[in-house]
């Protein structure tokens, strides 16, 4: 496609290299053209110049002009020709004035007219046809363009070839740069030979930047994975102690009940942790999708609906895993089996349930149809910055949600990952959040 779009790179460096070398020929062929026209008008003088000259002398030795030379008074004079003459012999050979004239009336007039006073009143007046200068000027006009255009016919078409390393190499970096923003961190542009350029300069710039995002975010990483596992021990002996204190009492429930937040937070972290650092593999299995998604909602003990809406019997859909370890994440078949990992569905199904009653209004909605599960709420709906960039950790983007640390759509949406499938996050036309989990995308 590149090939055929006149916006790419090749055909703008092939335009500018034909516009050059029409400039070029216009310079040229116009001085050539120029030189070419005044040779035929000094060869067209010289011609009348002579004949006037032999037949001067032979008015003087006889008395009468040769027979191809007229012999007019000053008033038969075409207006340029007389304007030129003197009215007596002032210079020229024997004292004799000439004055010449280019007569021009395209398209079959072309005479270099010629005038001599040879006494009183008397001028002899001679006619060369120009049309053979004029035709050779013509035929010389039309070689020039020829030659234009068979110059571009090869100057283009070379321009553009020329310029495919330079695509390549560009075509390359746009590749790498979009498997860096995919999340493949190693990718690196890296050199091309001995080449030292402005793109070989731009390539180690793309690297650098990528070594340096690759940097920061891995220490982001370890930090996070490290303050996850070096909260959980004394988290635990909290938990431990929380579990000594009187049932009855309130002060102790409200320490219990944060416990158990930050004993959440914490798993969440550890969770995040193993996305990112890619270990997460997931394990498949045949199950009722519909089942599945019904029976971890009533876990969640909250106030959802779920509704499965019967699929289509004779489909069977295969979900194409996008990170390792989730090849061939999925089928739809006759029995209404789903292949995934149920573990994971769970987790994700637990985390939007819980966002939208926390950050949502009721009711909340949970349907199932095929290998899509869809999550709606009717609350003010997802804002602007997630909508657009996604959900991002330790931030719910919207005070009218809630407060909250903003892991639970991180966590669903790396495990969405981690399955192949496809989290999208809407809001609904009648109002609320929509977030839709599809096991099974279609391909790029």
């Amino acid at each position: 496609m590149d090939l055929l779009n006149p916006r790419a790179l090749r055909w703008k460096i092939a335009a500018l290299a034909a516009a050059a070398c029409c400039a070029v020929a216009a310079v040229v062929g116009f001085l050539v053209h120029d030189a070419t026209r005044e040779r035929g008008l000094r060869v067209g003088t010289e011609r009348a110049t002579t004949r006037l000259t032999a037949a001067e002398r032979e008015f003087e030795r006889t008395g009468e002009a040769p027979a191809d030379i007229d012999v007019r008074s000053r008033a038969e004079l075409p207006a340029p020709l007389a304007r030129d003459l003197p009215p007596r012999p002032a210079g020229g050979p024997g004292g004799t004035a000439y004055a010449t004239w280019y007569d021009v009336d395209p398209p079959n007039w072309y005479w270099m007219w010629g005038a001599a006073v040879v006494g009183g009143d008397r001028y002899l007046v001679v006619r060369e046809d120009m049309s053979a200068e004029v035709r050779s000027l013509q035929l010389l006009d039309r070689s020039i363009v020829k030659s234009v255009l068979a110059a571009l016919l090869v100057v283009v078409p070379l321009a553009a070839l020329a310029t495919e390393p330079i695509n390549r190499r560009l075509r390359h970096g746009a590749r790498t740069a979009r498997r860096i923003a995919d999340g493949d961190l190693d990718a690196r542009i890296g050199s091309a030979g001995r080449a030292r350029d402005e793109i070989t300069e731009m390539a180690s710039a793309v690297d650098h930047m990528a070594t340096a995002l690759q940097n920061k975010l891995d220490n982001e990483r370890r930090f996070t994975a490290d303050v996850a596992h070096e909260l959980r021990t004394p988290l635990m002996g909290l938990v431990t102690a929380a579990g000594l204190l009187p049932e009855d009492d309130e002060a102790a429930g409200l320490v219990r009940d944060r416990l158990r937040a930050l004993n959440a937070l914490v798993e969440d972290l550890l969770e995040i942790s193993r996305l990112d650092a890619g270990a997460e593999r997931a394990r498949l299995d045949p199950v009722p999708l519909g089942e599945l998604v019904a029976d971890v909602v009533r876990r969640t003990d909250t106030d959802t609906r779920v509704t499965v809406e019967p699929g289509d019997a004779d489909e069977v859909r295969t979900v194409h895993g996008a990170s390792a370890g989730a090849r061939g994440a999925g089928a739809v078949g006759s029995a209404g089996l789903v292949e995934t990992d149920p573990r994971r569905v769970e987790r994700i199904v637990v985390n939007l349930v819980a966002n939208a009653h926390r950050h949502g209004a009721g009711p909340v909605e949970v349907t199932v149809a095929g290998t899509r599960i869809a999550v709606r709420d009717h609350g003010p709906g997802f804002p602007p910055e997630l909508l657009a960039d996604g959900p991002r950790r330790f931030r719910t983007g919207a005070s009218e949600r809630g407060r909250g640390h903003g892991l639970g759509l991180t966590v669903a949406q790396g495990q969405a990952g981690v399955l192949g499938a496809r989290l999208t996050f809407a809001n609904a036309p009648g109002g609320g959040a929509l977030a839709t989990l599809d096991l099974a995308p279609p391909p790029p």
